[in-house]
Protein backbone atom coordinates (compact mmCIF):
# COMPACT_ATOMS: atom_id res chain seq x y z
CA UNK A 1 0.00 0.00 0.00
CA UNK A 2 0.96 3.37 -0.82
CA UNK A 3 2.13 5.82 2.39
CA UNK A 4 1.50 9.19 2.71
CA UNK A 5 4.55 11.37 3.81
CA UNK A 6 4.19 15.25 5.34
CA UNK A 7 7.52 16.65 5.06
CA UNK A 8 8.51 19.67 6.36
CA UNK A 9 11.58 21.63 4.54
CA UNK A 10 10.18 20.21 0.65
CA UNK A 11 12.00 23.20 -1.26
CA UNK A 12 15.55 21.68 -0.82
CA UNK A 13 17.84 19.58 0.38
CA UNK A 14 16.71 16.41 2.07
CA UNK A 15 13.77 17.06 2.59
CA UNK A 16 13.47 17.66 -1.34
CA UNK A 17 15.39 14.61 -2.13
CA UNK A 18 13.20 12.29 0.16
CA UNK A 19 9.92 14.15 -1.33
CA UNK A 20 11.24 13.24 -4.44
CA UNK A 21 12.29 9.08 -3.47
CA UNK A 22 8.91 9.02 -2.28
CA UNK A 23 7.13 9.86 -4.88
CA UNK A 24 8.89 8.02 -7.35
CA UNK A 25 8.06 4.67 -5.91
CA UNK A 26 4.19 5.59 -5.85
CA UNK A 27 4.08 7.20 -2.43
CA UNK A 28 2.01 10.56 -1.69
CA UNK A 29 3.45 13.52 0.06
CA UNK A 30 2.18 16.78 1.43
CA UNK A 31 5.15 18.83 1.15
CA UNK A 32 5.43 21.92 3.03
CA UNK A 33 8.16 24.73 2.57
CA UNK A 34 7.75 28.30 3.75
CA UNK A 35 6.93 29.27 0.43
CA UNK A 36 4.92 26.14 -1.83
CA UNK A 37 5.91 28.17 -5.20
CA UNK A 38 9.59 26.51 -4.74
CA UNK A 39 7.28 23.18 -4.80
CA UNK A 40 5.57 24.07 -8.00
CA UNK A 41 7.88 21.71 -10.12
CA UNK A 42 7.08 18.60 -7.84
CA UNK A 43 3.16 19.39 -8.75
CA UNK A 44 4.26 19.17 -12.40
CA UNK A 45 6.28 15.92 -12.49
CA UNK A 46 3.87 14.17 -10.10
CA UNK A 47 0.41 15.11 -10.25
CA UNK A 48 -1.89 15.23 -7.30
CA UNK A 49 0.05 12.98 -5.48
CA UNK A 50 1.47 16.05 -4.08
CA UNK A 51 -0.07 18.37 -1.72
CA UNK A 52 2.06 21.82 -1.73
CA UNK A 53 1.34 23.44 1.44
CA UNK A 54 2.95 26.31 2.37
CA UNK A 55 4.10 26.60 6.42
CA UNK A 56 6.13 28.16 8.71
CA UNK A 57 6.49 25.28 11.69
CA UNK A 58 7.35 27.88 13.99
CA UNK A 59 3.68 28.86 13.56
CA UNK A 60 2.10 25.76 15.91
CA UNK A 61 -1.86 27.01 14.39
CA UNK A 62 -0.48 26.57 10.76
CA UNK A 63 1.28 23.60 11.75
CA UNK A 64 -2.10 21.81 12.73
CA UNK A 65 -4.03 23.37 10.17
CA UNK A 66 -1.51 21.85 7.47
CA UNK A 67 -1.48 18.32 9.07
CA UNK A 68 -5.43 18.60 9.33
CA UNK A 69 -5.18 19.27 5.35
CA UNK A 70 -2.97 17.08 4.59
CA UNK A 71 -5.41 14.11 6.28
CA UNK A 72 -8.49 15.15 4.95
CA UNK A 73 -6.84 15.47 0.86
CA UNK A 74 -4.81 11.97 1.40
CA UNK A 75 -7.38 10.44 4.15
CA UNK A 76 -4.26 8.87 5.91
CA UNK A 77 -0.49 10.32 7.51
CA UNK A 78 1.83 7.32 7.45
CA UNK A 79 5.32 8.60 7.52
CA UNK A 80 6.21 12.35 9.45
CA UNK A 81 9.34 14.23 9.09
CA UNK A 82 10.56 16.94 10.60
CA UNK A 83 13.17 18.50 8.23
CA UNK A 84 13.04 21.90 8.31
CA UNK A 85 15.47 23.84 10.32
CA UNK A 86 18.56 26.37 10.02
CA UNK A 87 22.28 26.47 11.10
CA UNK A 88 23.23 29.35 13.54
CA UNK A 89 26.59 30.02 13.77
CA UNK A 90 28.40 32.42 16.27
CA UNK A 91 30.08 31.71 19.82
CA UNK A 92 28.18 31.37 22.62
CA UNK A 93 29.07 34.67 23.73
CA UNK A 94 28.16 36.25 20.78
CA UNK A 95 24.63 34.43 20.09
CA UNK A 96 21.61 37.70 20.97
CA UNK A 97 18.63 36.68 22.60
CA UNK A 98 17.07 36.96 19.41
CA UNK A 99 18.98 34.31 17.39
CA UNK A 100 18.99 31.98 20.48
CA UNK A 101 15.09 32.08 20.35
CA UNK A 102 14.68 31.99 16.50
CA UNK A 103 17.20 28.86 16.48
CA UNK A 104 15.00 27.10 19.30
CA UNK A 105 11.73 28.23 17.79
CA UNK A 106 12.26 26.72 14.56
CA UNK A 107 14.69 23.61 15.62
CA UNK A 108 13.11 22.29 18.57
CA UNK A 109 9.51 24.02 18.88
CA UNK A 110 8.87 23.86 15.46
CA UNK A 111 9.57 19.43 15.35
CA UNK A 112 7.71 19.43 18.40
CA UNK A 113 4.48 20.73 17.55
CA UNK A 114 4.80 19.05 14.26
CA UNK A 115 5.58 16.05 16.40
CA UNK A 116 2.72 16.70 18.33
CA UNK A 117 0.29 17.32 15.85
CA UNK A 118 0.75 14.26 14.06
CA UNK A 119 0.46 11.42 16.59
CA UNK A 120 -3.60 11.51 16.43
CA UNK A 121 -3.35 10.94 12.76
CA UNK A 122 -0.88 8.10 13.03
CA UNK A 123 -2.30 6.43 15.66
CA UNK A 124 -5.67 6.75 13.33
CA UNK A 125 -3.25 5.03 10.65
CA UNK A 126 -2.65 1.96 13.58
CA UNK A 127 1.12 3.13 13.20
CA UNK A 128 3.73 4.99 11.18
CA UNK A 129 7.03 6.76 11.41
CA UNK A 130 8.44 9.82 12.52
CA UNK A 131 11.77 10.72 11.11
CA UNK A 132 13.62 13.32 12.73
CA UNK A 133 16.47 15.00 11.28
CA UNK A 134 19.05 15.67 13.77
CA UNK A 135 22.46 15.98 13.31
CA UNK A 136 26.27 14.52 14.23
CA UNK A 137 25.73 17.75 16.10
CA UNK A 138 22.76 16.71 17.97
CA UNK A 139 25.01 14.14 19.83
CA UNK A 140 28.34 16.40 19.84
CA UNK A 141 29.63 19.76 20.49
CA UNK A 142 31.55 22.27 18.09
CA UNK A 143 33.06 25.39 18.64
CA UNK A 144 30.72 28.30 16.61
CA UNK A 145 27.58 26.11 16.76
CA UNK A 146 27.10 25.78 19.94
CA UNK A 147 23.23 27.07 20.06
CA UNK A 148 22.78 24.98 16.92
CA UNK A 149 24.00 21.61 18.72
CA UNK A 150 21.70 22.99 21.88
CA UNK A 151 18.73 22.84 19.84
CA UNK A 152 19.25 19.46 18.35
CA UNK A 153 20.26 17.61 22.05
CA UNK A 154 17.06 19.00 23.03
CA UNK A 155 15.80 17.32 19.59
CA UNK A 156 17.62 14.03 20.26
CA UNK A 157 16.08 14.63 24.23
CA UNK A 158 11.99 14.54 23.36
CA UNK A 159 12.82 11.83 20.57
CA UNK A 160 14.19 9.68 22.72
CA UNK A 161 11.17 10.01 25.39
CA UNK A 162 8.60 9.96 22.25
CA UNK A 163 10.19 6.35 21.08
CA UNK A 164 9.04 5.23 24.75
CA UNK A 165 6.04 6.61 24.81
CA UNK A 166 4.38 5.81 21.23
CA UNK A 167 6.14 2.27 20.70
CA UNK A 168 2.53 0.38 22.19
CA UNK A 169 0.73 2.59 19.26
CA UNK A 170 3.25 1.26 16.49
CA UNK A 171 4.78 4.26 15.91
CA UNK A 172 8.06 4.28 15.12
CA UNK A 173 11.05 6.99 15.88
CA UNK A 174 14.36 7.65 14.10
CA UNK A 175 16.65 10.26 14.88
CA UNK A 176 18.43 10.40 11.41
CA UNK A 177 22.25 12.18 12.72
CA UNK A 178 23.94 13.49 8.85
CA UNK A 179 27.64 14.25 8.71
CA UNK A 180 28.76 17.05 6.34
CA UNK A 181 26.85 17.01 3.08
CA UNK A 182 26.03 18.53 -0.04
CA UNK A 183 23.45 20.64 1.44
CA UNK A 184 22.86 24.19 1.60
CA UNK A 185 23.05 24.05 5.84
CA UNK A 186 26.28 26.20 5.69
CA UNK A 187 25.08 28.36 2.90
CA UNK A 188 22.15 31.18 2.62
CA UNK A 189 20.29 29.18 4.91
CA UNK A 190 22.41 29.16 7.89
CA UNK A 191 22.72 32.48 10.05
CA UNK A 192 25.79 34.47 11.28
CA UNK A 193 25.86 36.26 15.12
CA UNK A 194 28.02 39.54 15.17
CA UNK A 195 31.45 38.71 15.82
CA UNK A 196 33.53 39.66 18.82
CA UNK A 197 37.22 40.02 17.68
CA UNK A 198 37.90 38.55 20.83
CA UNK A 199 37.23 35.36 19.11
CA UNK A 200 39.20 35.52 16.25
CA UNK A 201 41.33 32.67 16.59
CA UNK A 202 39.52 30.36 17.78
CA UNK A 203 37.11 30.98 15.04
CA UNK A 204 39.51 29.94 12.56
CA UNK A 205 40.91 26.68 14.57
CA UNK A 206 36.72 26.06 14.83
CA UNK A 207 36.58 26.54 10.81
CA UNK A 208 40.05 24.22 9.77
CA UNK A 209 38.47 21.84 12.16
CA UNK A 210 34.84 21.97 10.03
CA UNK A 211 36.62 21.71 7.05
CA UNK A 212 38.28 18.48 8.30
CA UNK A 213 34.77 17.16 9.13
CA UNK A 214 33.20 17.49 6.29
CA UNK A 215 36.43 16.75 3.94
CA UNK A 216 34.46 14.68 1.72
CA UNK A 217 30.77 15.78 1.70
CA UNK A 218 28.01 13.06 1.31
CA UNK A 219 25.79 13.42 -1.59
CA UNK A 220 22.30 14.39 -0.61
CA UNK A 221 20.70 12.00 -3.66
CA UNK A 222 22.05 8.93 -2.03
CA UNK A 223 19.88 9.75 1.37
CA UNK A 224 16.14 8.70 -0.76
CA UNK A 225 16.99 5.31 -0.85
CA UNK A 226 18.20 4.75 2.44
CA UNK A 227 15.04 6.79 4.00
CA UNK A 228 13.20 4.49 2.40
CA UNK A 229 14.47 1.88 3.32
CA UNK A 230 14.54 3.14 6.83
CA UNK A 231 10.82 3.36 6.61
CA UNK A 232 10.50 -0.18 5.53
CA UNK A 233 12.06 -1.81 7.72
CA UNK A 234 9.54 -3.77 10.57
CA UNK A 235 12.13 -2.51 13.52
CA UNK A 236 13.67 1.10 12.13
CA UNK A 237 16.75 2.30 13.96
CA UNK A 238 16.43 4.86 16.71
CA UNK A 239 19.76 6.53 15.38
CA UNK A 240 21.04 6.45 12.44
CA UNK A 241 24.16 7.89 11.07
CA UNK A 242 24.23 9.47 7.45
CA UNK A 243 27.33 9.80 6.21
CA UNK A 244 30.82 8.36 6.60
CA UNK A 245 32.48 10.69 9.07
CA UNK A 246 29.77 10.52 12.17
CA UNK A 247 30.68 6.91 13.56
CA UNK A 248 34.17 8.19 14.19
CA UNK A 249 33.73 11.40 15.77
CA UNK A 250 30.86 10.12 18.32
CA UNK A 251 33.61 7.45 19.38
CA UNK A 252 35.86 9.56 20.71
CA UNK A 253 33.63 11.86 21.89
CA UNK A 254 31.87 8.95 23.69
CA UNK A 255 35.11 6.96 24.66
CA UNK A 256 36.34 10.26 25.97
CA UNK A 257 33.18 10.52 28.25
CA UNK A 258 33.10 7.55 29.66
CA UNK A 259 36.61 7.83 30.53
CA UNK A 260 36.11 11.13 32.68
CA UNK A 261 32.68 9.34 34.12
CA UNK A 262 34.71 6.29 35.57
CA UNK A 263 37.43 8.83 37.09
CA UNK A 264 34.83 10.89 38.78
CA UNK A 265 33.15 8.07 39.73
CA UNK A 266 35.04 8.45 43.30
CA UNK A 267 33.09 11.51 43.49
CA UNK A 268 29.76 10.59 42.12
CA UNK A 269 30.02 8.07 45.14
CA UNK A 270 30.96 10.52 47.98
CA UNK A 271 28.04 12.78 46.38
CA UNK A 272 25.65 10.13 47.02
CA UNK A 273 25.78 10.88 50.70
Amino acid sequence: MARTWFITGSSRGFGREWATAALERGDRVAATARNADSLKDLVQVYGDRVLPLTLDVTDRSAVLAALARADEHFGRLDVIVNNAGYGQFGMIEEISEQEARAQFETNVFGALWVTQGSLPYLRKAGGGNIIQVSSIGGISAFANIGIYNASKWALEGFSQALAQEVALFGIKVTLVEPGGFSTDWGGSSAQHATQLDTYEKVRAQAAEARSKRVAEPGDPAATGAVILKIVDAEEPPLRVFFGKAPLAIATADYESRLAEWREGQALAIEAQG
